[in-house]
């Protein structure tokens, strides 16, 4: 859907790490059924919205860089996604019930992406 009057927004599928550290300690059947059922859930909304999707990826380990040196670190990001949308309203309206949204804690955050021009 590459249209010049479209917005083009990052979306950040957050779940904070005690959370996640929490979850893993969950008993396995349970967990395997939950994460059969979110992942089900999360293919239908894919689906369904699949014109707005350019891309949605998994984050991995993370490493913060700063003036001091590199070092291992943790966030609350555990997927991100690329997509377009009309407005970053209308975008951020498309994730008000995404099954994300189940897990406890958990947030979406639709960032507007805008061109830096002359980079």
């Amino acid at each position: 859907m590459t249209s010049s009057n479209q917005k083009k927004c990052l979306v950040l599928y957050l779940v904070p790490a005690s959370v996640m550290e929490d979850w893993s300690k969950t008993d396995p059947r349970d967990r395997k059924a939950a994460e059969e059922k979110m992942r089900g859930e999360w293919g239908k909304w894919m689906s369904a919205h699949s014109k707005i999707i350019i891309s949605t990826d998994a984050g991995g380990k993370t490493k913060r860089v700063t003036s001091s040196g590199i070092a291992d670190t943790k966030n609350d990001i555990i997927l991100y996604s690329i997509v377009e949308a009309e407005s970053h309203e209308a975008a951020a309206k498309l994730f008000e019930n995404h099954p994300h949204l189940q897990i406890p804690q958990s947030t979406i955050e639709v960032m507007e992406i805008k061109p830096m021009g002359g980079m």
